[in-house]
């Protein structure tokens, strides 16, 4: 599974990621780095097939009204430390990867995932 990690969550996330053994980048990563736009983001997640990690309502929105990004984690945690973060992912990553099998839109608040359809 592969996944771009938008600029309000740390680059931490696509480190631990990585070290879990997914295919993970960060926009810190792209050309533009965290000034990349939605729409930049967009067009790499779906070119390369990566789920889009975000805080961005905006991606939400676009996902519900154009089918973009094609697949999308909507973090809604509010402020959370990076370590709380990480260990979130951690009690949840396996889950998300099978919902991700099925589902395309996925949101994560601190208790629990919740499949859009």
């Amino acid at each position: 599974m592969k996944f771009i990690i938008d600029a309000q969550l740390p680059q931490l996330l696509a480190v631990w990621l990585k070290d879990y053994g997914f295919d993970a980048i960060h926009t810190l990563e792209l050309p533009q780095a965290n000034l990349s736009d939605d729409s930049e983001i967009i067009t790499v997640a779906d070119r390369d097939e990566r789920v889009v990690i975000s805080k961005d309502s905006d991606f939400f929105d676009d996902h519900v009204l154009r089918g973009k990004p094609k697949k999308l984690l909507i973090v809604k945690t509010g402020n959370i430390k990076n370590r709380d973060l990480i260990r979130l992912f951690e009690r949840n990553i396996e889950h998300i990867e099978k919902l991700f099998k099925r589902y395309v839109l996925i949101e994560m608040n601190r208790s629990e995932l919740i499949v859009h359809r």
